[in-house]
């Protein structure tokens, strides 16, 4: 039997999966990781980029907690329901899965740092590590995780996931555009962000989840508000598919044209 195989994103090594089914279970988590990445990122660098002009960053804050609340921990919660349980199962697995599970209760606890500290160096503090140990432990999900139960004879890593929206995303967008914004707000009062755009650097990125992550920050952008994309080429390709996915949605301009970086500005319609 042949078995398909796949590009790890994070490692570029070679994933090798028991049947395309799992490859493409394996591909679509990878993908909604990326997603979230790009979500926290943008809202971290909003609440850093406050602190950092001297801001209270209240509403910053609580657009993060909100979307930890939200989003992050029911991942993690639906990750341990579903797949922990199969990769514990696994004796060379048993001691990284145990570790993954203590880095959950360590996020949770950041999330709730975020949510009640004295003053926005804290704060900030929480919400970068919150960023960074979120980022390492999507790695090893990627890179060691779903490479071993999509190689098991015994596991049907996409009966896993089945149905499980916190483990693939696929939400609409205008299911996203329901939930309260980042000051816990419906807005249609016309406000807009401060100066100051978080921003995105997508040379850090690899290239194979370049664009979900990307998505994953506009999508979470506020009515009003905007993003810097930091860019190694003019991303036309990725202008055309933001175009598709959410006609008109955003105006878009150049900060900086070239030849090494480019820097675009996304602005949400109000």
């Amino acid at each position: 039997m042949n078995n398909p195989v796949m590009n790890n994103p994070v490692m570029n090594n070679v994933v090798i999966a028991s049947n395309e089914a799992e490859a493409a279970a394996v591909a679509a988590v990878e993908q909604h990781h990326a997603e979230l990445a790009g979500a926290l990122d943008l809202r971290v660098e909003a609440l850093l980029g406050a602190v950092a002009r001297g801001e209270v960053a209240d509403r910053e804050r609580r657009a993060l907690v909100d979307w930890c609340t939200r989003e992050l921990v029911p991942h993690a919660q639906a990750e341990e329901e579903a797949l922990y349980p199969a990769a514990h199962g696994k004796a060379e697995a048993r001691l990284l899965v145990e570790g993954m599970l203590d880095e959950h209760r360590v996020i949770t606890g950041l999330v709730g740092e975020i949510s009640a500290a004295p003053d926005p160096t804290r704060t900030a503090a929480a919400g970068h590590a919150l960023r960074v140990l979120f980022a390492g432990h999507l790695a090893k999900e990627n890179e060691l995780v779903l490479p071993l139960l999509a190689g098991a004879s015994d596991v049907v890593l996409a009966d896993l996931l089945a149905g499980m929206h916190e483990l693939l995303g696929g939400a609409s967008r205008s299911d996203q555009a329901g939930h309260p914004d980042a000051d816990g707000h419906h807005c249609g009062c016309g406000e807009v962000d401060g100066p100051g755009h978080p921003e995105l650097d997508a040379r850090a990125i690899p290239h194979a989840i370049r664009h979900a992550t990307i998505f994953g920050a506009l999508d979470s952008v506020r009515p009003g508000g905007g993003l810097v994309l930091i860019a190694p080429h003019d991303p036309l390709p990725l202008l055309a598919q933001v175009e598709q996915r959410t006609p008109g949605l955003f105006a878009v301009d150049y900060v900086e044209r070239g030849p090494e970086t480019w820097r675009l500005r996304f602005v949400r319609a109000a």
